[in-house]
């Protein structure tokens, strides 16, 4: 007979659900500067009309708010970005093939 495995306990629940928001409020916080990385030297405006989005969210999502799914996609595909890199930091910005 195998031995039983023990139910986790609240406390450890709470604990692992506690560690993964913090890694995800860390990956959030790179986020704007992954974003304004690939702009580059384009000015907010520029960067904007590129992508075919307002100004103003190039600007709030460099400051900090989480963008849309829809203008990670377009960034991801207009700009040949790593979707692996925008929201995780991992591998290379561009991606190959493209």
């Amino acid at each position: 007979m195998k031995p039983a495995l023990s139910d986790p306990t609240l406390n450890d629940i709470v604990k692992e659900f506690s560690m993964a928001s913090a890694s995800v409020r860390r990956l959030k916080r790179k986020l704007p500067e992954r974003i304004a990385k690939v702009r580059g030297d384009r000015s907010q405006r520029q960067f904007a009309r590129d992508l075919g989005v307002f100004q103003q969210n190039v600007n709030r999502y460099e400051s900090g708010t989480t963008p849309h799914t829809d203008f990670l996609i377009t960034l991801a595909l207009k700009e040949n970005v790593s979707v692996d890199w925008l929201l995780l930091g991992k591998g290379k910005m561009k991606r190959s093939g493209r």
